[in-house]
């Protein structure tokens, strides 16, 4: 991966080394005020209701055991990591449980703050696009959008509540985080938790992305970034718990949303990173991001696998990103 993007409202950094994955947009200059996401909350109940999973504490190997990362990314070398037992959310943050937030603290994102985010050019409303971000054209920045808006100003999430929160930087994940008296993972326990006790594996599943013809994850098929042909159901982001969970219990760990982490992204931490409970390096390019979304695909970003990584700057949102967070 690339360098990390140096303002806000990017995407995911670029992959490969010269071009963008499937956030790669610079979607700086947003120009116009969005609305607080709350007026339409009626009815909401303040207060976070987290289904959770208890992960028992083990050791694992950490990193790309197949070689097919990107080297900029930092996913090799392969190690051994002991982590602690900790309970971590079984699904994404959703737009129901976000707007408990909300309605309980009147906060607003950064995207609100900017007045614009960026929304994949299949998905954007026709009205607010402010432009297509240079190199990456598929990444629109629209006026409007929003966590409550995903799509632009046209868009609700009251029609996704139980789709994950995108539109959301790391900030805001961590400030949802405080106020649930929770926190986000670190990259550590992300990953043991995503494998669900499967050792070495290329997806949280297998090896096979489609065993026995079955999807297991809601990513990008066709031509990327014009032709999805949705084989698995979805051309954005898919209701939470959509696909089985793997052996701990946990949902969409592969594609559907990036899901923000703790650490700071250094690509070569893990050749010096503690074999215990590892946080992080204390400063980095940016912050981590895991999972990968609904716009990976093969030919242009494979992050999808249990092991890859991305980062962006703690600022930054998109239409793909979102999180979970695990209990203090």
């Amino acid at each position: 991966m690339g360098s990390p993007i140096p303002v806000s409202l990017g995407v995911p950094a670029a992959a490969g080394g010269d071009g963008a994955d499937d956030g790669g947009a610079s979607l700086g200059g947003a120009v116009a005020a969005a609305d607080d996401g709350g007026a339409s909350l009626g009815g909401v109940v303040a207060g976070a209701v987290h289904d959770e999973v208890a992960v028992p504490g083990g050791v694992f190997a950490m990193g790309d055991a197949f070689g097919e990362g990107y080297a900029s990314d930092g996913e090799l070398p392969v190690h051994e990591v002991a982590v602690d037992g900790f309970s971590i959310d079984a699904t994404q943050v959703t737009n129901q449980m976000f707007a408990r937030f909300v309605a309980a603290t009147g906060y607003r994102t950064e995207a609100q703050l900017y007045g614009s985010s960026a929304v994949f050019h299949l998905l954007a409303d026709s009205g607010g696009v402010i432009g297509a971000a240079t190199g990456v054209p598929w990444w629109l920045n629209v006026s409007g959008a929003d966590w409550a808006h995903p799509r632009g100003p046209e868009s609700s999430w009251e029609d996704a509540p139980d789709h994950p929160v995108v539109h959301v930087s790391w900030n805001d994940a961590a400030a949802y985080s405080a106020w649930a008296h929770r926190r986000l993972p670190t990259e550590a326990e992300w990953e043991y938790a995503a494998r669900g006790g499967l050792v070495g594996k290329r997806y949280a599943w297998g090896d096979e992305l489609t065993p026995d013809g079955e999807h297991r994850c809601n990513i990008w098929q066709g031509t990327f970034p014009t032709v999805n042909t949705a084989e698995d159901g979805f051309l954005g982001t898919a209701p939470v718990k959509s696909f089985p969970p793997n052996e701990f219990g946990l949902y969409e760990v592969a594609g559907n949303v990036w899901e923000w982490c703790a650490d700071w992204f250094l690509p070569r931490y893990y050749a010096n990173s503690p074999a215990q409970n590892p946080q992080g390096p204390p400063i980095g390019a940016g912050r981590i991001m895991r999972g990968g979304s609904y716009l990976c695909h093969e030919s242009y970003c494979n992050r999808y696998r249990v092991g890859a990584r991305s980062h962006n700057t703690p600022d930054s949102s998109s239409g793909n990103c979102g999180f979970r967070t695990v209990a203090l």
